[in-house]
């Protein structure tokens, strides 16, 4: 009977400390702390203004969230693998800009997109080439990219917006419609997260986009083709651009060749607060989906406070500096530890 006690007892014991360590460790979590710091803002938010709880500045910080938020998960992927795209928001007007002109010309919109996603795919596996064949390093291809993607938007437009004015109700949908209240945008951004956060999180091949990005030549001598790895992702995160410039352009009706200048510090401002590592193996989509609902909060909240536009550059620029740093800090640590 004493024996049975004390088993007991240690069970007893070893439960609460058991729970503690669960809870310590879900604290631990960045997840955790981003999403206390957004119910927070949304607090502080509350009181200093009347129009930040209505339900049209809700819907228009998530709609503005949402369709970059596609963007925010290709990002996270490649940052993952080891690698980095700074033509994303390039890439995703010039998917809007080929689309419209194919449309302009007489293709059906579903078509002219069709062919302008598979586009941004080739600009991506052409990134991918000259990153996994000729050497280069993604940051030097991507800039040379975003500067070239940009170009033949502005000599393809004129730099002028292109009038999308007889897109067919059906295609504008996608972008303006609803599914009860809920936006048909943001149906498609929670399926395309749900999708990539399962397959990121259970699947083996993305497992290898971990492995590559932590130690690219360990993950090579055990037999993963890394090059294909981040071929791969590459291709998908331009692929994704492509999908969100689709999206942009039923949304607006209109195609901009200026569309997207900035985008790519607040993609990548939202993968690094949400935990992605610029130097690979580390994120979660989820994470970094909470990266971008922050800065959405983070601007909306700006704008309804009339803070300047150039003080809104400085802060958004403060806030992925500071996430840098926390990220140099973290990775440091866990280097020592090893």
């Amino acid at each position: 009977m004493r024996t049975y006690g004390a088993e007991e007892t240690g069970a007893a014991q070893r439960k609460p400390a058991g729970i503690a360590g669960a809870l310590r460790q879900m604290l631990g979590m960045r997840e955790v702390g981003l999403i206390a710091i957004i119910l927070l803002l949304f607090i502080v938010m509350s009181f200093a203004s009347p129009y930040f709880l209505t339900w049209v500045n809700m819907r228009a910080m998530a709609m503005a969230f949402a369709v970059e938020g596609i963007v925010v998960v290709g990002m996270t992927i490649l940052l993952i693998s080891g690698g980095i795209d700074l033509s994303v928001g390039s890439v995703t007007a010039l998917a809007m800009v080929i689309a419209g002109l194919l449309f302009l010309a007489g293709f059906d919109p579903w078509t002219a997109s069709a062919i302008s996603i598979l586009a941004c795919l080739a600009i991506g596996a052409a990134m991918g080439f000259f990153v996994t064949r000729i050497g280069l390093h993604h940051f030097i291809v991507s800039l040379a990219v975003m500067v070239i993607a940009r170009g033949i938007c502005l000599l393809g437009t004129g730099g002028r917006p292109l009038g999308l004015y007889t897109l067919p109700p059906e295609f504008k949908f996608i972008g303006q419609g609803s599914l009860g209240v809920v936006p048909v945008v943001i149906v498609i951004f929670v399926v395309v997260v749900i999708a990539f956060d399962f397959m990121l999180r259970k699947t083996t091949m993305f497992r290898k986009v971990f492995y590559t990005g932590s130690n690219e030549k360990a993950a090579a001598y055990s037999g993963i083709r890394t090059k294909k790895v981040v071929f791969l992702t590459t291709t998908l995160c331009s692929g994704l651009c492509g999908v969100a410039g689709i999206i942009y352009m039923a949304r607006f009706g209109s195609a901009q060749p200026t569309f997207g200048m900035g985008m790519e510090l607040n993609v990548i401002a939202a993968a690094v607060i949400g935990g992605a590592s610029l130097s690979g193996g580390v994120g979660t989509i989820f994470g970094a989906i909470l990266g971008a609902i922050l800065l959405s909060v983070v601007s909306s909240s700006l704008a309804l406070l009339d803070v300047s536009v150039y003080w809104q550059d400085i802060i958004r620029g403060s806030i992925l500096l500071a996430a840098v740093t926390i990220d140099h800090f973290i990775n440091k640590r866990r280097k020592q530890r090893v």
